[in-house]
């Protein structure tokens, strides 16, 4: 999706004031020298980065080998999102975090699902399609929404024409 931009001082605090751990690190790179500091900081990257995939992962938001590198307040996520919905909520979920000013997106999508294509016959209905499809004739609702605003009543169909029958979710 791209890189996006959020206030660093602003969102959820990763660190709590009983980190201590935390703080000792940070006052260890304010009071080191600069090689030191360096490596502070990349200890409390690496430990920002591990809270915040635990954190998106407590929310079961559908992301597939989640990873997040935290780079200052830059935070590089990557894995395999379920759904276009899911990838912005991580998004949003990591860019609002005290301390991180940027989101480097390079998720992606989950392959949708392919739907079939059915053509209707002379005596068909939908719910007679629902039943040879699914197996479940009170499904024939989930072909009328695929195939809205071309259908406008489930009771009107027609031999010859063609229907979009999608995979039934989950």
């Amino acid at each position: 999706m791209g890189l996006f931009d959020f206030v660093k001082e602003a969102g959820a605090k990763m660190f709590g004031a009983d980190d201590k751990e935390a703080k000792a690190a940070a006052e260890a790179a304010q009071a080191t020298e600069a090689a030191e500091a360096a490596a502070a900081k990349k200890t409390l990257d690496r430990r920002l980065a591990m809270k915040l995939v635990s954190a998106v992962e407590t929310m079961g938001l559908g992301v597939k080998g989640l990873s997040i590198r935290v780079d200052g307040d830059l935070a590089v996520v990557s894995g395999t999102a379920t759904s276009q919905s899911e990838r912005e909520k991580v998004v949003l979920m990591v860019g609002n975090t005290q301390g991180i000013a940027r989101v480097d997106d390079q998720m992606e999508l989950a392959p949708e699902p392919q739907a079939n294509f059915y053509t209707v016959k002379s005596g068909d209905s939908l719910s007679k399609i629902a039943k040879e499809q699914y197996g479940d004739a009170m499904k024939y609702p989930v072909i009328f929404e695929a195939n809205k605003p071309m259908l406008k009543d489930p009771d009107k169909i027609y031999p010859g024409q063609v229907l979009r029958i999608p995979p039934l979710a989950g």
